[in-house]
């Protein structure tokens, strides 16, 4: 009794981490958001400095922020790279074993830096400045929530589902439409309660130091780039989307001009 009640709970069990850790790639935007946020009110001598120590504020400030710029630059990059190549190309090994043990790597790593990120953060007091910085259209909002969503799926699909299905089943599975539907419930909420506001510092924020005539840095570039990477990854799939449903729709045309069919029947002789 105990092993079949084991049982039937390890498919949501299965279903909660894969979309907890597939959160952590939105996540990461979010994080990187509020680090350049955080540069950017530092750079004003009014603003208090975070009450944290000189070893934290350092991991908090650089190098949490780089890894991470490093982990969702390949994650995006690989994204494209697949949807350009219709899924041909993969940024992990060949070898099933190599794939998995990187894949082990980069959800770890995305994990620790997140979790240190969001204690930082909190520690820090980080929130979005409220301050007119200017605005992004409408259709880049919607294009990037399109190329965040398929990052996402990108990073669920090749990282976070292996190695969930290797801890708890000990082999591959195929992917469910329960995992599709709690991956895109938990992200619509994510992009409402917090990303649509936040993530657009990625790219607003370099344009109104600029505008002011402020240092713009490299991590600044980094995250205009990172922003604007998730748009042509959301190109490519309205591209794609537009493509398959044009041709359907050809595909279903009636053709016109051709007689129709002769019938079977004997005709009836006058």
């Amino acid at each position: 009794m105990v092993l079949l009640n084991f049982s039937s709970l390890r498919e949501p069990f299965q279903i909660l981490t894969i979309t907890l850790l597939s959160l952590l790639l939105p996540l990461s935007f979010l994080l990187l958001s509020r680090f350049y946020i955080l540069h950017y009110l530092l750079s004003f001598n009014s603003y208090p400095p975070p009450q944290l120590s000189s070893f934290l504020f350092s991991f908090f400030l650089y190098i949490n922020p780089s890894v991470l710029c490093l982990i969702v630059s390949v994650v995006c990059i690989a994204t494209l790279t697949n949807g350009l190549t219709t899924g041909k190309l993969t940024f992990l090994t060949e070898s099933p074993a190599g794939r998995l043990y990187t894949a082990w790597i980069f959800v770890c790593t995305l994990q620790v830096c997140v979790g240190l990120g969001i204690e930082g953060a909190i520690a820090a007091g980080v929130e979005a400045p409220g301050l007119n910085m200017g605005e992004i259209s409408l259709l880049s909002k919607v294009i990037f929530f399109f190329g965040l969503h398929e990052t996402t799926l990108h990073w669920f699909r090749v990282v976070v589902k292996p190695v969930v299905d290797d801890t708890v089943f000990g082999v591959a599975r195929e992917e469910r439409w329960a995992e599709r539907v709690a991956l895109a419930a938990s992200f619509c909420s994510l992009w409402w309660w917090k990303l649509r506001e936040e993530v657009e510092f990625l790219v607003v924020l370099p344009e109104f130091k600029r505008e002011r005539l402020m240092g713009v840095g490299v991590a600044d570039f980094v995250g205009w780039w990172l922003y604007y990477l998730t748009v042509t990854i959301g190109m490519v799939r309205v591209v794609k989307a537009i493509l398959w449903l044009a041709i359907l729709l050809l595909c279903r045309r009636p053709v016109r001009g051709k007689s129709p069919p002769a019938s079977d029947g004997d005709e009836d002789n006058v």
